[in-house]
């Protein structure tokens, strides 16, 4: 049976183009372009932070997306879905307060030929990333399993 609700197609909607964006940014363009010919390290930082500023305010639209799906939906949310869908919008929290700027700070220092002597939190960015794309497949697929079951 053809499901028809908005809420459902606008969350899985959601949900895929968020997964689309961090998968081809994330691990893709990140790593990528430090090997292009002419591109420095310099140069690929610089890249980097505007992308990833970029790929930051679009994953605010996704989950702001993501969650007007939810609350069109003619149910309330399984817990694991709740919970697929809440992790991942505390990792893009996390992001974007804690580790986006240090990682910004960290470039500047590094764009400037200086060597960064903090805490690098790239290890964990890019761990939080795995776990956010593979936080919003599962929750993709239990609300498409719920809701087309």
């Amino acid at each position: 049976m053809l499901h028809t609700n908005p809420g459902l197609w606008i969350a899985l909607a959601a949900c895929f183009f968020w997964i689309g964006l961090v998968s081809a940014i994330s691990f893709m363009e990140a790593w990528l372009k430090f090997r292009a010919p002419g591109v420095t390290k310099a140069i690929g930082l610089g890249i980097g932070k505007r992308v990833f500023t970029a790929l930051n305010r679009l994953e605010w639209c996704c989950a702001a997306i993501l969650i007007v799906g939810v609350v069109l939906l003619p149910d309330r949310l399984k817990l694991a879905n709740a919970i697929c869908f809440a992790l991942a919008l505390l990792i893009v929290c996390i992001q974007t307060i804690f580790w986006l700027p240090l990682l910004k700070k960290q470039a500047d220092t590094l764009i400037e030929g200086k060597t960064y002597t903090g805490k690098s939190v790239h290890l964990n960015y890019v761990i939080a990333e795995i776990v956010k794309v593979l936080a919003l497949l599962a929750g993709a697929i239990l609300l498409g399993l719920q809701r087309f079951s």
